[in-house]
Formats: C-alpha cells, sequence, structure tokens
C-alpha cells in the first residue's frame, strides 16, 4: 500500500482518537449516564481505539501487537498524572476485569485447540524439567536478592520475594506466539506445558511460604499437610482432566451434533471450557489451568459432525471473541501500572535486582530442554513474563503480615510491580528476536490446522 493512504488514514483516526479520549471525561459527567452499562461501554470504546491503534503501531515498528496494547494501558492508565483521572476507575471496574478475564481464558482454550494431548506428552519430559527449573533458581536468586538488600527483613520476606519470581504468566507468551504464527512449534508446546505445570509448582510453593508466614503470625511451627494436599490436587486434577475429557469428550460432542438448533458447536465448547476453568479454581489452581487442558483434550475428530452441517471449526469460532476480548485483558494489565512507583527512594535498586534475577532464573530453564533442534533461547525467553501472575503474588504478600507488621511493605511491593512490568513488556520483542533469530522446529499438522496424532 502506498504511502498516501496511510496518511489519509492517520489523518482521520488519530485526531478521532484524540477528540475520543478528551470527550470521554466530558460525556460521562452528563446526567444521562445513569446506567451502570453507559460507563463500562464508553470505557470499551476507549479501551479497544486505545488497544487496536497501539497494537498498529507495534506492528508497523516489527513488534508484536501485545506490546503495543500493553504501552496503550500504561498510557491509558498514567494519563491522571498529567490531567483529570478519568480512567482512573477503570483499573479496577468488576466489569471490565470480568470480560479481561473471560478474554485470558478463551485465549488460553484457543491456544490449546492448537495443540493434542499426544503432542504435549512428546515434548512432556522437556516441559516438567523446564519447569522445575523455572521455579527452583528464581525462588533461590530471589532469596539471594532479599537476604542482600533487605537483611532487616527476615526469612520469610526473603522467601516470599523468592517465591513472587517463580510464576511465568502463560498469557502473555501464548498471546506474542500467536502474534508471531509460532503457535504450533515445538518451542510453543514446550513453553507452553512448562508455563502451565510452573503455575501449578508456584502456587503450591505460595501456599508453603504464605502458610509458614501465617503460622509464625500465630506463633505456631507450620503444618506441611495443607501443601501435600494442594500438590495431591493439582496433580489429580492434571492427570484427572485430561484422562476424562478425552474418554468424554467425544460422546459429548456427537450427542451435541444431534441437536437441531444452529450455533451449538461454539457455546459447547466454551462450557466445556468454563467448567474445567471452575473444577480448576474449586481445587486451588488458576482457571487458566483447566481452560488450556480444555482446549488440549478437544481435537477436530471429536466435532466433526457439526463441520459437516456447515459449521466452521472451533478454532475459527472462538477468534471474534478473543479480538474482542483479549486486548481488554492486555490494556488493563498496562493501565494498571503506576509509573509513580518508579520514583520511591530505594525501590529502582531493588526492583533492578529482582528484574535481573527474574530473567536470570528464567534463562537456566533452557538446561532442561531435551532433544535436538529446539531453540533452547527462545524457550527461556518464553518464560519470563510474570505478568498478571506475579501482580497476584504481589498482592497477597500485602495482606500478609507477622505481629502486625506487613511481611512485604509498601516499598518492597513497588518494586516486585516494577518487576513484573519489566520483565512483561520486555518479553514480546525478545521472543521476536529470539525465534526470528533461529526458527522453531514446526509438529507436523493435518489440513484442519490441528497437530497430527
Amino acid at each position: 500500500m502506498s504511502r498516501g493512504p496511510h496518511r489519509a488514514l492517520g489523518r482521520v483516526i488519530l485526531p478521532g482518537l484524540i477528540a475520543l479520549f478528551s470527550a470521554a471525561p466530558l460525556l460521562a459527567a452528563g446526567p444521562h449516564h445513569t446506567n451502570p452499562i453507559a460507563q463500562v461501554v464508553l470505557w470499551l470504546a476507549c479501551i479497544l481505539a486505545a488497544a487496536k491503534t497501539g497494537g498498529d503501531v507495534a506492528v508497523r515498528l516489527g513488534q508484536p501487537a501485545v506490546l503495543g496494547e500493553l504501552v496503550a494501558g500504561v498510557l491509558l492508565g498514567n494519563l491522571a498524572l498529567v490531567g483529570p483521572g478519568f480512567f482512573e476507575p477503570l483499573k479496577t471496574n468488576p466489569s471490565l476485569e470480568m470480560l479481561g478475564g473471560l478474554g485470558v481464558l478463551i485465549l488460553l482454550f484457543e491456544v490449546g485447540l492448537e495443540s493434542t494431548v499426544r503432542q504435549m506428552l512428546r515434548v512432556g519430559p522437556s516441559s516438567l524439567l523446564v519447569a522445575v527449573l523455572g521455579v527452583v533458581v528464581p525462588f533461590g536468586l530471589g532469596w539471594a536478592v532479599g537476604a542482600w538488600l533487605l537483611p532487616g527483613e527476615g526469612p520469610h520476606a526473603h522467601a516470599f520475594l523468592g517465591a513472587a519470581l517463580c510464576a511465568t504468566s502463560v498469557g502473555i507468551t501464548a498471546r506474542v506466539l500467536k502474534d508471531l504464527k509460532r503457535e504450533r512449534t515445538r518451542e510453543a508446546r514446550i513453553i507452553l506445558g512448562a508455563s502451565v505445570v510452573d503455575d501449578v509448582l508456584a502456587l503450591v510453593l505460595l501456599a508453603l511460604v504464605a502458610g509458614m508466614i501465617v503460622a509464625a503470625d500465630r506463633g505456631e511451627s507450620f503444618n506441611p499437610e495443607a501443601a501435600i494436599v494442594i500438590v495431591v490436587k493439582a496433580l489429580g486434577f492434571l492427570v484427572g482432566s485430561l484422562a476424562i475429557g478425552v474418554a468424554i469428550a467425544p460422546a459429548l460432542f456427537r450427542l451435541g451434533s444431534h441437536l437441531r438448533s444452529g450455533g451449538v458447536l461454539l457455546p459447547l465448547g466454551l462450557a466445556f471450557c468454563f467448567l474445567l476453568s471452575w473444577v480448576a479454581n474449586l481445587i486451588g489452581l488458576a482457571p487458566i489451568v483447566g481452560a488450556f487442558a480444555a482446549g488440549l483434550i478437544l481435537e477436530s475428530a471429536h466435532y466433526k459432525g457439526f463441520v459437516k452441517k456447515g459449521e466452521h471449526p472451533l478454532e475459527e469460532l472462538t477468534r471474534p471473541l478473543t479480538e474482542f476480548l483479549v486486548p481488554v485483558f492486555f490494556v488493563l494489565m498496562g493501565a494498571r501500572t503506576d509509573l509513580r512507583s518508579f520514583g520511591q527512594p530505594g525501590v529502582l535498586g531493588l526492583a533492578l535486582c529482582l528484574t535481573a534475577a527474574a530473567i536470570v532464573g528464567k534463562q537456566a530453564c533452557a538446561l532442561g530442554v531435551l532433544g535436538r533442534d529446539v531453540n533452547r533461547f527462545a524457550v527461556g525467553i518464553g518464560m519470563i513474563p510474570r505478568g498478571e501472575v506475579g501482580l497476584i503474588f504481589a498482592n497477597i504478600g500485602l495482606g500478609l503480615s507477622i505481629g502486625g507488621k506487613p511481611v512485604i511493605g509498601p516499598a518492597t511491593y513497588s518494586a516486585i510491580v516494577v518487576m513484573v512490568i519489566a520483565t512483561t513488556m520486555m518479553t514480546p520483542p525478545a521472543l521476536k528476536w529470539a525465534t526470528e533469530r533461529r526458527g522453531g522446529v514446526v509438529d507436523e499438522v493435518t489440513p484442519s490446522g490441528r497437530g497430527a496424532p
């Protein structure tokens, strides 16, 4: 396309966006906006416009669209620093948070649909070793940073810092791999499988650390039985859901294909995704683990009856939902980044050390990759982002105390948030560079787009 249409597009879109963001506070202040949905849809209009504009700028600069969405969110969330704080409430709005959470579930479901259980088992040993190293090494480095820079905080604070470095945001990496069209490579399967196991191990470790802190606050000795129960539940869900799902999914979707009403495949697939997400949450795991497992279980053969009736494949049906909901999540994640935290005394020094430990710790994951012709560097980078999982861990730390003294103070919390921001923002361009530097091995795929069994 010539520069003329691009310039014309810029002359139309950019002034329109500026007018939208400028007029939004005035429109929202009117007395006619009494219906709660009116406020939400106005924010959605701003979020989607900012997300798509930021994504377009990122793509034009040769970066994944998700990076532009994150930056757009940072700009929206920090407009209060230079003007009215109209966008401040969107950071905590429950309706927007719900839409963003649904977006991440559907994203992981869609990513799971691109793989099969057999393909994941094929890289299972590598994923397991990558996940274990991705928890053990960052935990040790985080503890060491805490003991070095915060010697007066005590071992409980040091242990929590280590735990905060363990988690991986599978949503960030999954979106980047999809933007780069490398979700079917062997590296992608190793990263995604390891990220799921990594989150399970990190949640178990967090339960151990939090249990020790709560016991210390009560003056009691720590009882490890609760952690053992969590481990058993986690392993039981991962093995049981895949085994039971593979057994019942074909019959369930075959039965659904006999329904005479149209448009059954998408609601049935989402119901399956949401059910496993609910079960995962019920036993103490992140709902995204269940959504990813649901996508792994479902194969094109399970819903071929729907396709014969004229419905599109499930992967195509979910795409409009992800294009709408996923940008909401990433813009909100960026909007919750408070740039003022960078200016607090001592925060940047601790944050830089935590960020370095977070990066080095996840690069150790590359040592767990088995086999040849695998881009180990890309695997290590794909495990770096902490994203929403790291923010969840940081928020949990704010609520823990011993003898009335918070285990994680405001400055330490801000340093963790800066680390989360840095690892999240660096991953899209770094992973793009790593995958282009040395291409990955693409698993064999069937004509329908699903991996061959």
